[in-house]
């Protein structure tokens, strides 16, 4: 495997390639031209410079997070077979700066819901968290009012304000669309993107809905084995693969996670490995990569990685803010680096029992 970490671009991200560059192990980034729009081709003179910025600091892009998809396809109305187009050139681009894996979602609306971008821990750190009733209580509209005052300036991925001014209109778009539907549109675009995927060996990687359960009523397809083994056997080609997240399928707590790994072995083309607390079945909040800080055995879901042959890119994912960090929500230096450090000690554990007959 590969050890990663996520950067929103110079313009967008307070940290910097040259302190990703300084946590031991790390020696790629997973990132994206955070100034696109969805449906908007990416040009190959920006994907270019981007590499080549990434590349002037000893780091190299390992993946793309993400080249979002624009409603239209997901609801599959009469204008997506230009967004199709649009999102097959911009594959065709990155496949000409030789760059290889897309990670993306066909989530509806919102690209992930949290309750809470600052809950306050024990210990002071603040972090992500969602409480089901919390969400229960509030209408589509003020979801973002109710979470924008602790973003500390940032523009959160997939919670874009011009996205966020239409929540209404985009609910009203996906009137009609239930989890037959999504399943069947999501198809339709899988089986036309494959051939350029192919062309140029570029393994999509589908993220999990977070949470893996329907929010605002909502559909949400991607939340557990079954559905994820649908979606691979409708458009049978290796190329269309996941991005294993185990705090998004982990939401779920019926979802059995390095059971769910060993099942998809040679479809996860990406991870995203981080853990939860739960207080109840449906209020949790993110916790520390250490199994004891949260609710999941990481030991245990980095095996699984270990056990099926990964090697594609793993990342930490959701750090706490600590030590007085101000930067985006889940996405500061500090718990990310020690994610990022406890991971690579735990693969390497891993990897020296399993050489030594242990």
């Amino acid at each position: 495997m590969e050890m990663t970490f996520r950067w929103y671009g110079s313009k967008f991200d307070t940290v910097t390639l040259e302190q990703i560059r300084q946590i031991p192990g790390v020696t790629g980034v997973i990132t994206t031209l955070y100034d696109t729009t969805p449906g908007e081709v990416w040009t190959r003179e920006a994907i270019h410079a981007l590499k080549e910025e990434v590349e002037a600091s000893g780091l190299h892009i390992s993946g793309i997070e993400s080249v979002n998809i624009h409603d239209a396809i997901k609801i599959g109305s009469s204008d997506r077979e230009q967004y199709i187009d649009n999102y097959i050139e911009t594959l065709k681009h990155l496949g000409e700066e030789d760059i290889h894996l897309v990670c993306y979602n066909f989530m509806p609306v919102f690209d992930w819901t949290r309750t809470e971008l600052a809950r306050v821990r024990p210990d002071g750190s603040t972090v992500l968290a969602y409480k089901q009733s919390a969400v229960d209580a509030l209408v589509p509209e003020k979801m973002f009012e109710s979470i924008a005052g602790d973003a500390n300036g940032a523009i959160l991925p997939g919670w874009e304000p011009e996205r966020m001014a239409k929540v209404k209109e985009l609910f009203d778009a996906y009137r009609d669309v239930d989890d037959e539907k999504l399943f069947a549109n999501l198809k339709y675009f899988l089986e036309r993107i494959m051939p350029v995927c192919n062309e140029y060996d570029i393994r999509m990687a589908i993220h999990p809905d977070d949470p893996a359960w329907s929010v605002f009523g909502l559909p949400r397809i991607i939340i557990n084995r079954e559905n994820i083994l649908r979606m691979m056997k409708m458009v049978d080609d290796p190329h269309n693969g996941v991005t294993f997240c185990s705090g998004s399928y982990g939401t779920n707590l019926e979802n059995d996670l390095p059971d769910m790994i060993r099942s998809l072995k040679g479809r996860i083309h990406f991870a995203h490995v981080r853990n939860l607390k739960f207080h109840s079945q449906q209020d949790f909040e993110e916790a520390a990569h250490l199994s004891s800080d949260g609710s999941f055995d990481m030991y245990e879901i980095m095996k699984a990685l270990y056990d099926i042959g990964f090697d594609g890119p793993i990342r930490p994912d959701h750090g706490r803010m600590i030590w007085g960090e101000k930067a985006m929500p889940g996405y500061g230096l500090y718990d990310r680096a020690l994610g990022a450090t406890y991971l690579n000690g735990l693969w390497e554990a891993i990897d020296k029992s399993h050489k030594r007959g242990i």
